[in-house]
C-alpha cells in the first residue's frame, strides 16, 4: 500500500468515526472531520457505528465499575450508569421508542401512526415503553454488577456496542416509510452495515467474552429485526424513531443476553 493511499484510508476511518460519533452522541466532534459528500456520510455512521456504542458504553461501563468497587450497591450504581449512557447519547435512542410506542399504539392507522409519532409531546404508549425498557436497562446491570462485580462495567459497553449496529440495520431491512425525514435519508449500503455487524460483534466478544459476546449480538438482532417486522406492518417501513426504538430495544436485548450467560 502506498504513503497516499494509507493516508487517504487513515482519513476515511477518521471521517466515519466523526460521523458516527456525532450523530450518535453529543461529544464535540470538530466539524472539520466527517465526509464531504452527504450522500456518504450514513455509510460512515453504519461502519462506526460500533466504535459510538464503544464510547459510550465504556463511559456507561466506567460509572458502574467506579461505583461498586466504591461499595455502592448495585441498583444505584446501575441507574446512575444508564443515566450517564443516556446523557452522554442525549436520549436519542430512548426519544425514538417513545415516538414509535406512541404512534403504533395510538394511531388508527398508517397515515395517523406516522404524524403521531412526529408529534413532540409524550402519550401514555411512550411512557410506559420507556419506563419499562429503563427499567430492565437498570436492572439487567445490576444484576451483572451483584454477580461480577466491576467486571459488569465490561459487559455494559458491549451491550452499548453492538445496540449501535442495531439502530442501523432496518435501514436495510425495510423501505422508507415517508417521502422525507431521517427514515428517507440513512440509507447506507448493506456492505456497510454489514460491516458494523462484524466490528461490533467482534468488540463485543472482546469486552465480554466470545460466548456472551456473540448472544449478545444475536439478542440485539433479535429485536432490531422484530421491530423492523412490527414496523412494516404498522407503518409500511422504517423512520428515524424506528432506527432509535431498535438501538435501545437492542441494548436491552443484549443485556439480557448477557445477563444469562455471564452469570
Amino acid at each position: 500500500m502506498t504513503a497516499d493511499r494509507s493516508i487517504s484510508v487513515i482519513l476515511a476511518a477518521r471521517d466515519a468515526a466523526a460521523d458516527a460519533l456525532r450523530f450518535f452522541t453529543r461529544l464535540p466532534v470538530p466539524h472539520s472531520w466527517g465526509s464531504p459528500d452527504s450522500a456518504a456520510i450514513f455509510d460512515g455512521v453504519a461502519r462506526a457505528a460500533p466504535l459510538a456504542g464503544l464510547v459510550v458504553g465504556v463511559v456507561g461501563g466506567a460509572v458502574l465499575a467506579g461505583l461498586t468497587g466504591l461499595g455502592l450497591s448495585p441498583f444505584p450504581a446501575a441507574t446512575l450508569a444508564v443515566a450517564a449512557s443516556v446523557a452522554l447519547s442525549g436520549a436519542l435512542h430512548e426519544d425514538g421508542l417513545a415516538d414509535v410506542a406512541d404512534g403504533f399504539g395510538g394511531g388508527r392507522d398508517r397515515e395517523r401512526k406516522l404524524a403521531i409519532m412526529r408529534d413532540s409531546r409524550l402519550g401514555s404508549f411512550g411512557a410506559t415503553a420507556l419506563i419499562l425498557t429503563l427499567l430492565a436497562r437498570v436492572s439487567l446491570a445490576a444484576a451483572l454488577a451483584e454477580g461480577l462485580g466491576p467486571a459488569a462495567g465490561l459487559a455494559v459497553a458491549a451491550a452499548s456496542t453492538i445496540a449501535r449496529p442495531a439502530a442501523v440495520l432496518p435501514t436495510v431491512l425495510l423501505p422508507p416509510a415517508r417521502a422525507d425525514g431521517a427514515g428517507h435519508a440513512a440509507r447506507p449500503a448493506p456492505s456497510a452495515v454489514a460491516l458494523g455487524w462484524a466490528v461490533g460483534a467482534a468488540l463485543a466478544a472482546i469486552l465480554a467474552g466470545t460466548g456472551p459476546g456473540l448472544a449478545a449480538a444475536a439478542g440485539a438482532a433479535l429485536a432490531a429485526s422484530a421491530l423492523s417486522v412490527l414496523a412494516r406492518r404498522q407503518i409500511g417501513g422504517v423512520t428515524g424513531d424506528v432506527c432509535g426504538a431498535a438501538a435501545a430495544l437492542g441494548e436491552a436485548a443484549a443485556l439480557t443476553a448477557l445477563a444469562l450467560t455471564l452469570m
